[in-house]
Protein backbone atom coordinates (compact mmCIF):
# COMPACT_ATOMS: atom_id res chain seq x y z
CA UNK A 1 0.00 0.00 0.00
CA UNK A 2 1.57 3.32 -1.05
CA UNK A 3 2.46 5.81 1.68
CA UNK A 4 0.58 9.08 1.51
CA UNK A 5 2.94 12.02 1.03
CA UNK A 6 2.29 15.05 3.27
CA UNK A 7 3.16 18.31 1.47
CA UNK A 8 6.24 19.90 3.02
CA UNK A 9 4.44 23.19 3.72
CA UNK A 10 1.96 21.37 5.97
CA UNK A 11 4.65 20.03 8.24
CA UNK A 12 5.67 21.86 11.42
CA UNK A 13 7.98 20.92 14.25
CA UNK A 14 5.59 22.57 16.72
CA UNK A 15 2.96 20.46 18.55
CA UNK A 16 -0.32 20.25 16.69
CA UNK A 17 -2.30 21.88 19.52
CA UNK A 18 0.04 24.89 19.42
CA UNK A 19 -0.25 25.19 15.64
CA UNK A 20 -4.04 24.88 15.90
CA UNK A 21 -4.17 27.71 18.43
CA UNK A 22 -2.01 29.93 16.22
CA UNK A 23 -4.17 29.24 13.16
CA UNK A 24 -7.33 29.90 15.18
CA UNK A 25 -5.91 33.21 16.44
CA UNK A 26 -5.23 34.47 12.90
CA UNK A 27 -8.57 33.27 11.55
CA UNK A 28 -10.40 34.92 14.45
CA UNK A 29 -8.64 38.21 13.69
CA UNK A 30 -9.54 37.92 10.01
CA UNK A 31 -13.17 37.21 10.84
CA UNK A 32 -13.32 40.19 13.21
CA UNK A 33 -11.80 42.43 10.54
CA UNK A 34 -14.45 41.32 8.01
CA UNK A 35 -11.95 39.54 5.76
CA UNK A 36 -14.47 36.93 4.60
CA UNK A 37 -17.02 39.20 2.93
CA UNK A 38 -19.31 36.39 1.79
CA UNK A 39 -19.08 34.68 5.17
CA UNK A 40 -17.34 31.60 3.74
CA UNK A 41 -13.90 30.38 4.84
CA UNK A 42 -11.55 28.55 2.44
CA UNK A 43 -11.45 24.74 2.61
CA UNK A 44 -9.03 22.87 4.88
CA UNK A 45 -6.50 22.23 2.13
CA UNK A 46 -6.34 25.93 1.18
CA UNK A 47 -6.02 26.97 4.82
CA UNK A 48 -3.24 24.41 5.31
CA UNK A 49 -1.33 25.88 2.39
CA UNK A 50 -1.92 29.42 3.64
CA UNK A 51 -0.71 28.75 7.18
CA UNK A 52 1.89 26.07 6.54
CA UNK A 53 -0.03 23.77 8.86
CA UNK A 54 -1.12 20.16 8.66
CA UNK A 55 -4.69 19.26 7.73
CA UNK A 56 -5.23 17.98 11.28
CA UNK A 57 -3.98 21.22 12.82
CA UNK A 58 -6.33 23.23 10.59
CA UNK A 59 -9.24 20.95 11.48
CA UNK A 60 -8.46 21.38 15.18
CA UNK A 61 -8.26 25.18 14.77
CA UNK A 62 -11.67 25.23 13.10
CA UNK A 63 -13.06 23.07 15.90
CA UNK A 64 -11.84 25.68 18.42
CA UNK A 65 -13.70 28.42 16.56
CA UNK A 66 -16.83 26.27 16.35
CA UNK A 67 -16.78 25.83 20.14
CA UNK A 68 -16.42 29.60 20.52
CA UNK A 69 -19.51 30.08 18.36
CA UNK A 70 -17.55 32.05 15.75
CA UNK A 71 -18.10 29.68 12.82
CA UNK A 72 -20.25 26.74 11.87
CA UNK A 73 -19.37 23.75 9.69
CA UNK A 74 -21.85 21.75 7.63
CA UNK A 75 -21.18 18.92 5.17
CA UNK A 76 -21.81 20.02 1.63
CA UNK A 77 -21.94 23.67 2.65
CA UNK A 78 -18.52 24.38 4.14
CA UNK A 79 -17.30 26.61 6.93
CA UNK A 80 -19.22 29.82 7.46
CA UNK A 81 -19.01 32.76 9.85
CA UNK A 82 -21.91 32.56 12.28
CA UNK A 83 -22.24 36.30 12.87
CA UNK A 84 -19.69 39.07 12.50
CA UNK A 85 -18.73 40.87 15.71
CA UNK A 86 -19.29 44.58 16.14
CA UNK A 87 -16.24 46.76 16.70
CA UNK A 88 -16.13 49.32 19.53
CA UNK A 89 -13.29 51.82 19.62
CA UNK A 90 -11.64 52.71 22.92
CA UNK A 91 -9.91 55.83 21.65
CA UNK A 92 -13.02 58.05 21.36
CA UNK A 93 -15.72 58.81 23.92
CA UNK A 94 -18.99 57.74 22.30
CA UNK A 95 -22.16 56.00 23.37
CA UNK A 96 -23.23 52.59 22.09
CA UNK A 97 -25.83 53.96 19.67
CA UNK A 98 -23.20 56.29 18.20
CA UNK A 99 -20.74 53.40 17.87
CA UNK A 100 -23.27 51.14 16.16
CA UNK A 101 -24.16 53.59 13.38
CA UNK A 102 -24.07 51.52 10.20
CA UNK A 103 -24.76 48.24 12.02
CA UNK A 104 -28.39 48.87 12.92
CA UNK A 105 -30.63 50.52 15.50
CA UNK A 106 -29.84 50.24 19.19
CA UNK A 107 -32.91 50.02 21.44
CA UNK A 108 -32.95 50.29 25.22
CA UNK A 109 -35.12 48.15 27.47
CA UNK A 110 -35.37 50.13 30.71
CA UNK A 111 -35.24 47.68 33.60
CA UNK A 112 -34.71 50.15 36.45
CA UNK A 113 -34.94 53.95 36.49
CA UNK A 114 -35.16 55.33 39.99
CA UNK A 115 -34.01 58.00 42.38
CA UNK A 116 -31.94 56.68 45.28
CA UNK A 117 -31.79 58.49 48.61
CA UNK A 118 -28.24 57.38 49.28
CA UNK A 119 -25.57 56.30 46.83
CA UNK A 120 -23.42 53.24 47.56
CA UNK A 121 -20.25 54.52 49.23
CA UNK A 122 -17.87 53.32 46.44
CA UNK A 123 -20.08 55.04 43.81
CA UNK A 124 -20.23 58.28 45.81
CA UNK A 125 -16.44 58.20 46.09
CA UNK A 126 -16.07 57.77 42.34
CA UNK A 127 -18.52 60.62 41.63
CA UNK A 128 -16.84 62.76 44.30
CA UNK A 129 -20.10 63.50 46.13
CA UNK A 130 -21.43 62.70 49.59
CA UNK A 131 -23.37 59.42 49.63
CA UNK A 132 -26.33 61.04 51.42
CA UNK A 133 -26.89 63.50 48.58
CA UNK A 134 -28.37 60.58 46.65
CA UNK A 135 -28.66 60.31 42.91
CA UNK A 136 -30.18 58.23 40.14
CA UNK A 137 -29.76 54.56 39.22
CA UNK A 138 -30.51 53.48 35.65
CA UNK A 139 -30.31 49.91 34.35
CA UNK A 140 -30.80 49.17 30.67
CA UNK A 141 -30.75 46.03 28.56
CA UNK A 142 -29.46 47.20 25.20
CA UNK A 143 -30.51 45.48 21.98
CA UNK A 144 -29.16 45.64 18.44
CA UNK A 145 -31.18 44.24 15.56
CA UNK A 146 -33.28 42.09 17.90
CA UNK A 147 -30.30 40.62 19.81
CA UNK A 148 -29.41 41.60 23.39
CA UNK A 149 -25.92 43.11 23.39
CA UNK A 150 -25.21 44.53 26.84
CA UNK A 151 -26.55 45.13 30.33
CA UNK A 152 -25.69 48.65 31.51
CA UNK A 153 -25.90 49.88 35.11
CA UNK A 154 -25.45 53.65 35.52
CA UNK A 155 -25.26 55.96 38.55
CA UNK A 156 -25.68 59.72 38.13
CA UNK A 157 -25.43 62.48 40.78
CA UNK A 158 -28.59 64.09 42.16
CA UNK A 159 -28.24 67.41 40.29
CA UNK A 160 -27.98 65.67 36.89
CA UNK A 161 -29.75 62.32 37.14
CA UNK A 162 -33.42 63.43 37.43
CA UNK A 163 -33.15 65.63 34.33
CA UNK A 164 -31.58 62.73 32.40
CA UNK A 165 -34.42 60.41 33.49
CA UNK A 166 -36.97 62.93 32.22
CA UNK A 167 -35.41 62.62 28.78
CA UNK A 168 -35.74 59.84 26.21
CA UNK A 169 -33.61 57.22 28.02
CA UNK A 170 -35.22 54.48 25.92
CA UNK A 171 -34.19 56.03 22.64
CA UNK A 172 -31.00 58.00 23.28
CA UNK A 173 -27.56 57.43 24.77
CA UNK A 174 -27.05 58.71 28.30
CA UNK A 175 -24.02 60.65 27.05
CA UNK A 176 -26.13 62.78 24.70
CA UNK A 177 -28.78 63.30 27.40
CA UNK A 178 -26.15 64.49 29.91
CA UNK A 179 -24.82 67.01 27.42
CA UNK A 180 -28.33 68.16 26.46
CA UNK A 181 -29.58 68.58 30.02
CA UNK A 182 -26.45 70.15 31.54
CA UNK A 183 -25.49 72.32 28.59
CA UNK A 184 -21.89 71.08 28.98
CA UNK A 185 -19.85 68.73 26.84
CA UNK A 186 -18.34 65.54 28.14
CA UNK A 187 -14.57 65.56 28.20
CA UNK A 188 -13.04 62.18 28.97
CA UNK A 189 -13.62 58.79 30.56
CA UNK A 190 -11.54 56.32 32.51
CA UNK A 191 -12.22 52.79 31.26
CA UNK A 192 -11.25 49.37 32.61
CA UNK A 193 -12.15 46.20 30.69
CA UNK A 194 -11.84 42.72 32.13
CA UNK A 195 -13.23 39.26 31.46
CA UNK A 196 -15.98 37.62 33.51
CA UNK A 197 -18.44 34.76 33.07
CA UNK A 198 -22.19 35.18 32.97
CA UNK A 199 -24.12 34.49 36.16
CA UNK A 200 -27.56 32.92 35.75
CA UNK A 201 -29.48 36.22 35.86
CA UNK A 202 -27.22 38.02 33.39
CA UNK A 203 -27.12 34.95 31.13
CA UNK A 204 -30.92 34.89 30.93
CA UNK A 205 -31.09 38.60 30.08
CA UNK A 206 -28.35 38.47 27.44
CA UNK A 207 -29.59 35.13 26.06
CA UNK A 208 -26.28 33.32 26.50
CA UNK A 209 -25.44 30.11 28.40
CA UNK A 210 -24.66 30.44 32.10
CA UNK A 211 -20.88 30.75 32.39
CA UNK A 212 -20.51 32.25 28.89
CA UNK A 213 -17.65 34.78 28.54
CA UNK A 214 -18.54 38.46 28.91
CA UNK A 215 -16.64 41.72 28.84
CA UNK A 216 -17.07 43.71 32.05
CA UNK A 217 -16.46 47.38 31.36
CA UNK A 218 -16.14 49.87 34.21
CA UNK A 219 -16.33 53.48 33.02
CA UNK A 220 -16.21 56.80 34.84
CA UNK A 221 -17.08 59.74 32.61
CA UNK A 222 -16.20 63.38 33.25
CA UNK A 223 -17.50 66.69 31.97
CA UNK A 224 -15.03 68.83 30.06
CA UNK A 225 -14.37 70.80 33.25
CA UNK A 226 -13.14 67.63 34.99
CA UNK A 227 -16.19 66.81 37.11
CA UNK A 228 -17.15 63.07 37.23
CA UNK A 229 -20.84 62.66 36.35
CA UNK A 230 -21.46 59.10 35.14
CA UNK A 231 -20.31 55.87 36.85
CA UNK A 232 -21.13 52.78 34.82
CA UNK A 233 -20.74 49.01 35.00
CA UNK A 234 -21.46 47.37 31.65
CA UNK A 235 -21.64 43.66 30.85
CA UNK A 236 -21.19 42.96 27.16
CA UNK A 237 -21.56 39.73 25.19
CA UNK A 238 -18.05 38.70 24.18
CA UNK A 239 -19.43 36.80 21.19
CA UNK A 240 -20.91 39.98 19.71
CA UNK A 241 -18.33 42.67 20.41
CA UNK A 242 -14.65 43.41 19.94
CA UNK A 243 -12.70 46.39 21.30
CA UNK A 244 -10.01 48.21 19.36
CA UNK A 245 -7.85 51.27 19.86
CA UNK A 246 -5.09 53.16 18.10
CA UNK A 247 -2.18 53.69 20.46
CA UNK A 248 0.83 55.93 20.04
CA UNK A 249 4.15 55.43 21.77
CA UNK A 250 5.37 58.65 23.35
CA UNK A 251 8.32 59.67 25.46
CA UNK A 252 8.75 57.47 28.55
CA UNK A 253 8.02 59.03 31.92
CA UNK A 254 10.74 59.30 34.57
CA UNK A 255 9.25 56.33 36.46
CA UNK A 256 9.17 54.22 33.28
CA UNK A 257 12.77 55.15 32.46
CA UNK A 258 13.84 54.07 35.96
CA UNK A 259 12.11 50.71 35.52
CA UNK A 260 13.90 50.00 32.24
Amino acid sequence: MPTRRIPEEWVSSRPRAERARQVADVLRQQITAGRFVDGMLPDERSLGNQFGASRNAVREALALLVREGVITRRPGVGTTVVRPKYGHGLDRLVGLAETMIGYGTVTNEIRVAETVAELPAPIAERLQVAAETGGVYLERLRWLQGTPLSLDATYLPSDIGPAVLSGDVAGRDVFTLIEATTGHLLGRAEVTVHAITADSDTAALLQVPCGAPLFALERLTYLADGRPVDAESIRIRADRMTFHATMHRGRATAAEQQAQ
